[in-house]
């Protein structure tokens, strides 16, 4: 039986901008996107730069309010965000970083504690791991954030393009560990332009298209309406 871990009824966003002196106004991010996030599925978000698929994901994740209607989620549901530099500060050490987003993410600190050493083999950063993040690499920076997701366990885990970043053997390693993890449990939402990646991992998948949901199902069918729509904008 299927169960929604997450909800979103009629979500905008919006962002409000100055237009000159004392005048605002509104540029529309998200526009009434609904969406049922299913427990233990991996649901690929695909769409052209700009159509708003960062700005959902962090909305699903909590980063961003909505403007207009309601997210719902049970408040015990833990998450954590995969994207370049997100929540790191740049002056504390890797260490110290998987150490607080570790607690951040729902462990208490002696199960944090416990996590570092396998963050810390995981992510292959060496030396690096205790220097501050500041002297990291986007690479670098990727590696840290994946492993401690990764080991942390979360019950949703939001990815952004995080996987392309990277050396060769990271990116394979950090794959086939995402595709262990998929195989269980774990539901993700995973961000991404690479379509092989999609294919390869997702259940369903979701197109953005100016700030809309342009179509939700099956991963064949969905990417390739894409595909169809990019070959027919070139």
């Amino acid at each position: 039986m299927t169960r929604s871990i997450l909800s979103l009824k009629s979500v905008g966003l919006e962002f409000t901008v100055r237009a000159g002196g004392l005048r605002t106004s509104s540029i529309p991010i998200l526009t009434d996107i609904n969406l049922d996030l299913i427990d233990g599925e991996t649901l690929g978000v695909i769409g052209p730069n700009g159509c708003g698929k960062s700005s959902l994901l962090r909305v699903m994740a909590g980063i961003l309010a909505p403007t207009h209607g309601t997210l719902d989620i049970s408040p015990r549901t833990t998450r954590a965000v995969l994207a370049l530099g997100l929540g790191f500060r740049p002056e504390l050490t890797g260490r110290d970083n998987a150490l607080l987003s570790a607690m951040l993410q729902g462990c208490t600190r002696a199960q944090a504690q416990q996590a570092l050493e396998p963050i810390y083999e995981f992510s292959e950063l060496g030396e690096a791991f205790d220097r501050p993040v500041s002297t990291y690499s986007s690479g670098m920076r990727s590696r840290l954030g994946f492993s401690t997701a990764l080991i942390s366990q979360v019950d949703i885990l939001f990815i952004d393009e995080v996987l392309a970043v990277g050396d060769a053997s990271f990116r394979l390693k950090a794959s086939a560990a995402l595709k262990e993890r998929i195989s269980g449990e774990q539901t993700v939402v995973l961000v991404s332009h690479n379509l092989q990646e999609v294919e390869r991992l997702c259940d369903r998948v979701l197109l953005i298209d100016a700030g809309r949901v342009a179509f939700l199902g099956g991963v064949e069918e969905t990417v390739g309406r894409y595909r169809q729509a990019v070959s027919g904008a070139a």
